[in-house]
């Protein structure tokens, strides 16, 4: 899959935590890739989560994953989202919903946003069906657990869950 640019040139931010980045995350950042000229994976870093990987962690497996994509660009963010895109010049804030659990929460944050930020759209996308149900914690308790993620992460993220677990000397 080729992105192609998108004809009305528009700067798009997916932020998240993507820790780790799933298959989930990864249709919705090839979509948005055709949807728009430039499309930011922008990592949240947040100082009161322990996360499994640090931010540089994050953004080399993001990068590497979508090395070939010229218009998927990774970057760190802390504070207000409207803040962070205001900053990069975007028009659109992507979001993925994988069930109607996940519309509350987003509808309340995209309409917040909205307010701070009235030119600034949110463009919700679901994925592809075999990944709704996937979440970064779930990734994280499966694997923990025992159990595959094979085909559920792309193989760069397994391959370093199997690394951080074998560094903390855990059996996988």
């Amino acid at each position: 899959m080729t992105p192609q640019s998108a004809p009305n040139g528009r700067v798009a931010v997916f932020p998240g935590s993507f820790d780790p980045l799933t298959n989930g995350h990864v249709d919705i950042i090839l979509r948005s890739a055709h949807l728009f000229e430039r499309v930011i994976v922008a990592v949240l870093v947040n100082v009161d989560k322990a996360p499994l990987f640090t931010a540089d962690e994050r953004v080399g497996i993001i990068r590497e994953v979508f090395r070939e994509y010229a218009n998927v660009e990774v970057d760190t963010f802390d504070g207000l989202l409207v803040e962070y895109a205001r900053q990069r010049r975007a028009s659109a804030i992507v979001r993925g919903l994988r069930a109607v659990s996940d519309f509350e929460y987003e509808f309340q944050m995209a309409l917040m946003n909205r307010h701070l930020e009235p030119t600034l759209e949110t463009v919700f996308m679901m994925p592809a069906e075999q990944y709704t149900y996937l979440s970064s914690r779930l990734i994280k308790e499966v694997f923990h657990l025992g159990g595959q993620v094979q085909g559920l992460v792309p193989p760069l993220v397994e391959q370093r869950l199997r690394e951080k677990s074998a560094a903390a000397g855990s059996r996988q």
